[in-house]
């Protein structure tokens, strides 16, 4: 036997944060040794951050990459143990984004990324350049501070792996392995039996499944043993990096990390045989036959040994069920983590949230619950750096922390019923059983004075007296980022808070938010989430996070509660938009997903839903939603910044670019839809009337069958 123990990690860096990324690095590269691993890899770009964005374009970023290798290279960080680290490299004139390999205070390769990840969220081609080399190992210079401090000149730089004198190890970088002919299968071939992915992969509801398959795949035709490494966090911006890493052998998963924490570093370890990939790889010959003619791979030697023989002191990690959260417990934990990340790097004290009893904003507020339960539970779990972070922002003295979640939520927490005499009084005793329930610090206000006085403004000034709903939603937004600076003064706490806003992804689609509305805050954490999957969201967190009042909420029809209640008129949100929350969230995967403009959305819901509309009606569905959505798009522009965990998301800063000015009208589009309704109509009344000949054509020829057999069922039918 040949056994082998390995170590990946999930880490939660902050972009551009040197400090706090080269210490989760160190603090992972010593649990790993402790364990016994002699194998360490740890995410994608992670000396600098993944998310750095155009902080990559810096020569500063790269220089400080540098230093922080040299930091660990002088030390004994890397004796005994083979790392690798993410950083980006300047090599001539071009960026690359890289995995360097250091064992024993040495670094032996520098494998710079293929294959760049550039679409979605991701930007890779604006800051690196793929390299394209694949046929040979050239030589780098490296920095002279660097080759000082390590008495090494130079480095093999490009693809290949490192052969072992008991092994072989190779680096595949995150999207690598998504492409259509991955390095695996090459590497495999040429004997690569440790496959090592750095990777940078955000969350996102319903993901992680389709990224296990993946490296279960990687591993169960050609053998091997798969190591996977991810950031975990938010590393500065809109995506939360959902760890996960994990250890794949022969395409079983032998050990997982944590998808969703509060911690800064986790260590996943896992002892394999590499006899076992031998042996697998033995028995299928279709793959002997393929390596006996593969192309050669480059390799750098290391004549050193990482594996250990057979011992019963060593036990081998077994295969494990794989664990999965439920789109509701990813709700919960993940903005959850975003948002404690969000408030512990800003240097905020708390979050306000203007909770109007409805399905939306009770949203945020039970997140922002589970995320109070959250800290209080890791705190049980000794982790001492969410310890002090829950003392500062709590303001605790005296050597107090938090030991309950509603006492803690009463801390940092503020939520504010801002009711008018268009709020019911059911919704305003919805918003107050929930904040006791959270333990939020509760307040309620009446806007209809600073409403009134407006109103009476505009008329001085211009005569007339509007009737204008939007105006409280405005007034709303005012006054909640009003209360989030003063509120913590007024009850003598330091700092400010943080507005959160609760608009939803299908509403941000459709544009049914005032602009400038309490949509707009200073981060969201439901805005990329559908209306559908927060309604189950509630029903879960009834339960499961102990908010029994949510079950209520969620019965409720959705309301804006913007116009005066009436005895013969209640307003609601899918009257008002002219489409089904259900029906939004067609269009938006639609739109995004399959790429689908108006005409081509008409055809494809012409086969969803022509058991039920005729094409004139799909049609009238596809142009009232194209007409409301390029009307609103420039509301996109202006998004409060919002947690990532939709694959259709509107938002415009990163994930769906798009013009903000269109021709509402669509005139070419729509026309082209009226063309293929008067086509499809006229079909329909044609082949209606040669069913109706069919029909009196069969029905003869049946009794004529009938009769002639004589009573015969099989002739009869």
């Amino acid at each position: 036997m040949r056994l082998l123990k390995v170590a990946t990690c999930n880490l939660n860096q902050w972009a551009m944060d040197f400090d706090c990324n080269l210490k989760n690095i160190k603090e992972s590269i010593t649990q790993a040794k402790q364990a016994g691993a002699v194998i360490r890899l740890g995410p994608e770009l992670e000396i600098t951050g993944y998310g750095c964005e155009d902080h990559f374009l810096e020569l500063d970023t790269i220089n400080h990459g540098w230093e922080c290798l040299k930091e660990i290279l002088v030390g004994d960080w890397t004796d005994g143990i083979l790392c690798s680290i993410g950083m980006p490299v300047i090599k001539g004139s071009e960026r690359y984004n890289c995995q360097v390999l250091c064992f024993n205070r040495k670094i032996i390769m520098i494998r710079p990324k293929m294959w760049l990840a550039n679409d979605g969220n991701y930007r890779e081609l604006r800051w690196f350049t793929a390299w394209k080399h694949k046929d040979q190992l050239v030589d780098f210079q490296l920095p002279s501070e660097i080759a000082e401090a390590i008495s090494q000149k130079s480095v093999h730089f490009g693809y290949g792996y490192v052969q072992f004198l008991d092994t072989a190890v190779a680096a595949e970088v995150c999207e690598e392995l998504f492409t259509p002919i991955p390095p695996h299968a090459e590497l495999a071939l040429n004997g690569v039996e440790v496959f090592m992915n750095a990777s940078g992969s955000h969350h996102q509801l319903r993901k992680l499944d389709v990224r296990l398959r993946a490296f279960i795949g990687a591993t169960h035709t050609c053998g091997g043993v798969y190591m996977y490494s991810n950031h975990q966090g938010c590393d500065g911006g809109r995506l939360y990096y959902d760890g996960c890493s994990c250890v794949v052998v022969n395409g079983e998963v032998v050990a997982q990390g944590s998808q969703f924490s509060l911690r800064d570093s986790e260590v996943v370890l896992a002892q394999v045989d590499l006899d076992a990939v031998a042996s697998l790889r033995g028995s299928i010959s279709s793959f002997q036959e393929q390596a006996s003619y593969k192309n050669t791979v480059s390799s750098v030697l290391v004549p050193y040994k990482l594996c250990q023989p057979f011992s019963m002191q060593m036990s081998l990690s077994s295969p494990l069920k794989i664990n999965y959260h439920s789109p509701e417990e990813e709700i919960a934990f993940g903005p959850g983590c975003w948002l404690w990340d969000y408030l512990r790097r800003s240097g905020a004290s708390g979050f306000l949230l203007p909770l109007s009893g409805g399905a939306d904003s009770s949203s945020v507020a039970a997140i922002v619950g589970c995320m109070c339960q959250l800290v209080v539970k890791e705190i049980d779990n000794g982790d001492e750096q969410v310890k002090a972070d829950a003392i500062r922002i709590g303001n605790y003295t005296d050597g107090q922390f938090p030991t309950d979640s509603k006492e803690f939520a009463k801390r940092i927490f503020y939520t504010v019923f801002m009711g008018s005499e268009n709020s019911s009084e059911d919704t305003k005793k919805r918003a107050k059983e929930l904040a006791d329930e959270i333990g939020s610090w509760h307040l309620d206000v009446s806007i209809d004075g600073v409403v009134s006085a407006l109103l009476s403004l505009f008329q001085t000034l211009t005569g007339k007296r509007p009737r204008y709903k939007n105006i409280q939603a405005r007034i709303r937004m005012v006054l909640a980022f009003m209360l989030a600076s003063l509120l913590p003064w007024v009850h003598s706490k330091p700092g400010f808070y943080l507005v959160l806003g609760s608009s939803n992804v299908d509403e941000g689609l459709r544009g049914y938010l005032t602009k400038y509305d309490c949509s707009s805050a200073d981060i969201n954490p439901i805005g990329s989430i559908s209306k559908q999957d927060l309604r189950a969201f509630l029903r879960w967190a009834a339960i499961h996070l102990g908010y029994s009042s949510l079950a209520e909420i969620e019965a409720a029809p959705p309301t804006a509660e913007l116009e005066p209640i009436r005895s013969n008129y209640s307003q609601l949100d899918e009257v008002d938009m002219g489409m089904t929350y259900e029906e939004l969230s067609v269009y938006g995967r639609l739109r995004k997903i399959f790429r689908c403009g108006p005409v081509s959305m008409f055809k494809n819901l012409c086969y969803r839903w022509g058991s039920r509309l005729s094409p004139l009606e799909v049609a009238d569905k596809v142009k009232h939603f194209f007409k409301y959505y390029s009307i609103n798009r420039h509301k996109m522009t202006v998004l409060t910044p919002s947690y990532h965990a939709e694959s259709y998301s509107p938002e415009d800063n990163r994930f769906d670019l798009r013009q903000f000015l269109y021709n509402a009208r669509w005139p070419y589009q729509f026309r082209k839809m009226d063309e293929l309704v008067k086509e499809l109509d006229g079909n329909e009344v044609a082949l209606g009337e040669t069913r109706d000949e069919d029909k009196s054509r069969v029905n003869g020829v049946g009794m004529g069958i009938v009769a002639a057999g004589s009573g015969d069922p099989k002739s009869g039918l």
